[in-house]
């Protein structure tokens, strides 16, 4: 196989071994940053395939002057950085990396949840100011989880991992919206379908695990945070770009809803003075769902394994833009 490779970033090592043991010649950017658009495309001009991490842009102008790529391979789950319909357009199929990563980013989901339910991010925070000073019995309480409802926008792989755990542990109700119901999740779950509005009014814990498209951009905005509870929490592990981060600073400041625990924020990298960093009922955290060593390691495997299989069989083990295999 003389077909070559570029990895964008440093990634685990399976996926380079794997490559190489197929017969790829694979070339790995060496640097600890992002590459820029422009060095992303005097490289990529250079190979036959692109194994792309999430923070590369891939629009229509990268592939008109790409087209000759064989096939991007994407080192996560989401694709919003890439312009699949461009993609489609010059008949370059496109890869993800779905399911390996979906334990670790439900218990991302699950762990906001109890830590935004009892401040533990706030909490030690006053310890580091040195204002742990005596026992307070009314001050900074917390709320207990069991019995509550949860929502969840986006009930998939990981949503439904998130209902399991938290139906497990705290006996929790479990509602959830999608664009077409998922019948099998909810024998698995126990879920119950509801409208967009329902979800908003009656969840307690609401847990968004969507994709970001065009519906989804900015749905969790100032009229939505409006028909919550005051009593509830927001967790978004999906993408930062499905909640109006303005929208929900305000909702938060003005006690529209009682807290938020974000994996994902709008925009990332988020700044050091954000005021929901000093919030106390709210937990960020810099997009590290899937930071196990298993999921990214799983991640590497299966971005490497959709290019070996595109070789050899004509089709990825998993695909975006299955169409274009049909042309």
């Amino acid at each position: 196989m003389s077909k070559k490779i570029l990895i964008t970033r440093i990634i685990p090592p399976v996926a380079e071994e794997l490559l190489q043991q197929a017969g790829f010649t694979v070339t790995v950017w060496p640097g600890d940053r992002a590459m820029t658009k422009d060095e992303l495309i005097e490289h990529a001009r250079k190979v036959d395939i692109l194994l792309s991490l999430g923070s590369n842009k891939l629009d229509r102008a990268f592939f008109e002057t790409c087209n000759h790529l064989e096939i991007v391979s994407q080192f996560a789950v989401g694709f919003d950085n890439i312009d699949v319909a461009a993609a489609t357009d010059f008949k370059i199929p496109v890869c993800n990396t779905p399911d390996v990563l979906s334990e670790a980013t439900a218990d991302v989901a699950f762990g906001l949840m109890i830590n935004v339910s009892r401040k533990m991010f706030y909490h030690h925070k006053l310890i580091l100011k040195g204002e742990w000073k005596q026992f307070e019995p009314l001050k900074n309480l917390g709320f207990e989880l069991t019995g509550k409802t949860l929502g969840i926008f986006g009930l998939g792989r990981i949503g439904s991992i998130m209902a399991q755990r938290c139906k497990g542990a705290y006996g929790m109700k479990v509602i959830y919206h999608n664009r077409n119901r998922n019948i099998e999740a909810e024998k698995e779950t126990g879920a119950q379908y509801v409208d967009f509005d329902t979800l908003l009014h009656d969840s307690d814990i609401l847990s968004v695990h969507s994709a970001l498209t065009p519906e989804t951009k900015g749905l969790f905005n100032k009229q939505a945070f409006a028909k919550m509870k005051n009593t509830a929490v927001f967790i978004n592990t999906s993408r930062g770009g499905v909640h109006n981060e303005a929208d929900l600073i305000e909702a938060l400041q003005n006690n529209i809803i009682w807290g938020a625990g974000l994996d994902v924020t709008n925009p990332e990298p988020m700044q050091a003075d954000n005021p929901l960093l000093n919030m106390p009922s709210v937990a960020v955290l810099p997009h590290i769902g899937s930071a196990t060593i298993e999921a990214r390691t799983g991640m590497a495997r299966l971005a490497a394994e959709n290019i070996i299989s595109f070789y050899k069989t004509g089709k990825p083990i998993t695909i975006v833009n299955a169409e274009v295999l049909k042309s």
